[in-house]
């Protein structure tokens, strides 16, 4: 979408600075000039080498500059900021002193537990999320008992500054979070809102997957002289399988089908470029027999997190999604991304496919086109520096006669960490009294309000029948099935 142009600043555009002298990825993080528990604590949770973004970023953050960094999901930028972050930080003193603002709840979530990760090497630094769908009363208790590090999304945060809840003179470290899809959402000027609210002395780091314009006019107004990194996405050509097939736009959904019956990935990624599209293969699929959930941007939070908690535990295997919905999920174990549509930006695809092969997993990237979108194909053809390689859609031939449906099942559970409900006490209710087998159960995700849990399809319906006779934590609960 447009990004709304501010007014603006009166002081001249500065430059970026040329980048100082990077470490070489894979260097150990004990070049750093990092505190030895820091070390210690990064050598514990297994990070013995600086990934690329890590490599090119923590020097310059690290000596206090500003930055843009671009570099996709996945590729460790949060480890990037927050070991800076931290390393800024003055545990003596309760105030607020670094804020990263993320896009979306469960990216803000994922970046708190990050930051606490790496912060248990040091006592007592606290880090609080804010962030909309949560009731402010719990927020606002956690800001009075004080913070050191809020992580959060650009509405709630501006909420609480505006009740005066959330005091920012203190901070010395600003962070953006994948930028780029803030200012896909509509959150430039709720951006321009928080960072005007910020001491003019502070460090302002933004990481992004991409450089629209809008992150040069945030640049110009509200950084000093920053130094500009891109890290290209590389992924393993070995690791991951990319094939075209070309299609008529009205066997284009059909042909996704096709692709999963022959294919049968565990889990896929299906990328539509419009909600529409997105829409109309998730119903699709749902009528053919497929476990398959829609995300796109104009689902409720409470909706959207449903459908990661499916996808993420075994019980969706299809998860379509647009860009703007799916950015900032990082997704383990992903086995497939299909391009329904071509995207216009190269970089985008690089992204996509990127979401699967990795670590020491293999991955499919199985990518739809039809003639008029030739021109999109070559040009990503160019970033690749690889010719594609095309196949035939009647070469594909399922290879089963069912549906590919997913091995479990979700279950929701009203009550949550509000309720002190934890999962080892819906795992022991599931377990014990109602005598299901370990195995039959899979992940456990308590919310603050709902708690949700994967059972093996096969048992399911007996499952939410005796936990409803049943008991979790001493308390009688209600229980109800998601629809896959």
């Amino acid at each position: 979408m447009s990004t709304p142009t501010p007014t603006p600043s009166p002081a001249p555009a500065a430059t970026p600075a040329a980048t100082p002298a990077v470490a070489t990825p894979g260097t150990a993080f004990s070049s750093l000039p990092l505190k030895p528990v820091t070390l210690a604590n990064l050598e514990s949770l297994g990070y013995t080498a600086m990934t690329p973004i890590q490599a090119a970023a923590l020097p310059t953050a690290l000596l206090g500059k500003d930055l843009i960094a671009q570099a996709a999901t996945g590729s460790g930028k949060t480890a990037a900021f927050a070991l800076a972050l931290l390393a800024n930080l003055n545990v003596r003193r309760f105030a607020v002193q670094a804020l990263v603002l993320c896009p979306t709840r469960e990216l803000a979530d994922q970046v708190t537990t990050e930051i606490r990760r790496l912060a248990r090497a040091e006592d007592n630094i606290k880090v609080v999320t804010l962030c909309g769908g949560v009731a402010m009363r719990g927020q606002v208790a956690s800001l009075e008992h004080g913070a050191h590090i809020v992580v959060g999304t650009p509405g709630r945060i501006m909420d609480h500054l505006e009740r005066g809840n959330l005091r920012l003179d203190a901070l010395n470290t600003l962070v953006l979070d994948e930028a780029d899809r803030m200012l896909d959402m509509g959150f430039f000027e709720d951006m321009v809102t928080v960072t005007k609210q910020c001491p003019k002395e502070r460090q302002t780091l933004l990481f992004s997957a991409t450089y629209p314009e809008g992150i040069a006019t945030l640049s110009r107004q509200f950084m000093r002289d920053p130094v500009t990194i891109k890290v290209q996405a590389q992924h393993n050509t070995a690791k991951i399988r990319q094939r075209w097939y070309e299609v008529k736009r009205s066997e284009r959904l059909a042909a996704v089908s096709l692709l999963l019956n022959h294919y049968r990935p565990a889990s896929t990624l299906a990328f539509c470029n419009t909600k529409a599209q997105c829409r109309a293969l998730a119903a699709l699929l749902h009528e053919q027999g497929f476990s398959a959930l829609a995300l796109y941007g104009e689902l409720e939070q409470r909706e959207r997190d449903q459908v990661l908690v499916q996808f993420s535990n075994g019980s969706c295997s299809v998860l379509v999604a647009t860009d703007v919905a799916a950015r900032g999920l990082d997704i383990a174990n992903l086995e497939a991304v299909i391009n329904v549509d071509v995207t216009p930006d190269s970089e985008v695809h690089v992204h996509r496919i990127g979401r699967t092969g990795r670590v020491d997993q293999e991955g499919w990237a199985l990518n739809l086109a039809s003639l008029d979108e030739m021109g999109h194909v070559g040009k990503i053809e160019q970033m690749q520096g690889r010719e594609s390689e095309w196949h035939k859609l009647d070469e594909l031939v399922p290879s089963a006669k069912e549906p590919l449906r997913a091995p479990m099942l979700t279950l929701h559970i009203t009550g949550g960490r509000k309720e002190k409900i934890r999962p080892g006490d819906v795992l022991g209710a599931l377990t014990g009294e109602a005598g299901f087998a370990r195995e039959q159960i899979g992940k456990i995700n308590v919310n603050e309000f709902s708690t949700y849990v994967a059972v093996n399809r096969a048992v399911a319906l007996e499952a939410v029948r005796k936990l409803a006779a049943g008991r979790v934590k001493g308390k009688s609960v209600k229980v109800r099935l998601l629809e896959d």
